[in-house]
This record gives structure tokens, sequence and C-alpha cells, in this order.
């Protein structure tokens, strides 16, 4: 017997997605260096953290007995949200979980096949597999295998994405909309909304667009907001990339 549900009385649907998301990688799990850190980056920049989530990654940590919690009561104290963990032994998963955060398995555990392991594994047939919409057979040069091209307007509420190498979107990202790529973000036109590039932790990728207008700009998890960008540079013509792990931006005009 099926069990039909009216959608007037449905409290929530669930919907996969994408969200952009500061990682703090830990590279001490000693509460009070974090805590030292934390306070000098906050008098240097008080606007920099406005209770802004962030997963902890842990994985560079040999601590099967981290004292997660502290660490959380001192990021909290500095108007970080922690969200989640990635990476750990099972106990500091098992702190996570009763802490209420999130656990997400080391990066290398869970980034997606590449294109050429999928390639290996496919059955025998006519050695002409179906080609996904948009997948790009050109790219710019320096772009990754496995890239996309995007012809038109990603429009607001819009997502597209390229989980493995560059995107490339002929068209403008309107604003409200997010455009993600494993490798660089290209976009021939204006760029309104928000682009991530480097999503997997590339920190050689890049965004590159004709008209910078962007809510958000990250690469591998280094970030600016729309506020943070220097206002000549708004309207022209750039390239982002990170130097000396800062996000860097460029007029290319």
């Amino acid at each position: 017997m099926s069990l039909n549900v009216d959608r007037d009385s449905m409290a929530f649907t669930f919907k996969g997605g994408m969200l952009p998301m500061t990682v703090m990688e830990l590279t001490s799990a000693d509460p009070e260096r974090i805590r030292e850190q934390l306070a000098s980056k906050l008098s240097q920049s008080p606007a920099f953290f406005q209770h802004t989530p962030v997963v902890l990654n842990v994985e560079k940590l040999d601590e099967p007995h981290l004292a997660l919690e502290r660490i959380c009561a001192v990021c909290r104290a500095h108007k970080l949200l922690p969200v989640a963990v990635r990476g750990g032994p099972d106990p500091v998963k098992q702190s996570a979980w009763a802490l209420g955060l999130g656990w997400f398995p080391p990066q290398e555990a869970s980034r997606p096949r590449a294109l050429e392991s999928v390639a290996d594994a496919a059955p025998a047939g006519d050695g002409k597999p179906d080609a996904p919409e948009a997948v790009a057979t050109e790219a710019p040069p320096g772009a990754t295998a496995g890239g996309r091209i995007y012809r038109g307007t990603v429009r607001s509420g819009q997502q597209v994405t390229a989980p493995e190498g560059d995107l490339v979107v002929v068209g403008a990202v309107n604003a409200g909309a997010e455009v993600l790529a494993a490798g660089n973000v290209h976009v021939y036109g204006a760029l309104r909304g928000r682009a991530l590039a480097g999503i997997h932790g590339d920190d050689k990728a890049g965004i590159f667009c004709r008209e910078l207008h962007a809510e958000l700009l990250s690469v591998a998890g280094n970030y600016k907001r729309l506020e943070d960008i220097d206002p000549r540079l708004l309207g022209t013509t750039v390239q982002v990339q990170l130097f000396d792990g800062q996000l860097s931006i460029k007029s290319l005009d």
C-alpha cells in the first residue's frame, strides 16, 4: 500500500547542495595556542569573523583524545561557529557527534574517483560512454581534464558545478547564483554571485572573470566577501589566485 503525503502538510524537503564553507585546518591540538592565534587575527581584522560557520580539519593531528569541546569553546568565543569535524580517529568522530557536530571522512577518502578510474571500471561495449551534458571537449589552455562548459546565464538560486576539472561559464553569473569547480572557474561575463575554485583543496586553482561584482570569491577554502574587495577592482576583468596563503585579486584590464 502506498502512502500519499499531502505536499501542503510537509514541513521540509531534503536537497543536496555544496555550500561555501570555511575550513579551519588545525596543526596544533593545544586550545591555548589556538586561542592566541585567533585573538591576534581578531585584533588585526575585527570584522574578519562574523559568526562564520567552520569545519575543523584535524587530519594533520595525531590526537585520539583531542580536547574538542575546549577547542570549540575557543572558536565560539572568537565568533566562529564550528559545525563539523573532518578526519581523526574514531574517538574524535564520537566526540564530534556527542557535541552535536557533523563528521566528514578525511579529504582523500571523500574525493570522487578520477575519470580514468571510472573508465577502467566501465564494462566492455562500443567504447563510447554516454557524454554528460555540457562536458567540455575543448577547454582553455591549462584547464584540467574532466572540465565542464556551461553556456548561458547562471540565474539566482542556481548552482553549477564541475566536480572534476575546470568550469567555464560562457555568460554571466547572477547575484544569488553559485559556481564551483575542482579546478579553475572562468566566467566570460559579469560575476555577481559566488565563485568557488579548488573545492577539493587545489591551491593552484584560480578564478577568472570578465566583470567582477562577486558576492564571494573562494580558492581552496580561502575566501573574500564583496565588502572585502578593493572597490577599484569592481567592474574590471580580474584573476583571483592564492599567493603565500592569501587570496590575491589582480585586474587584467
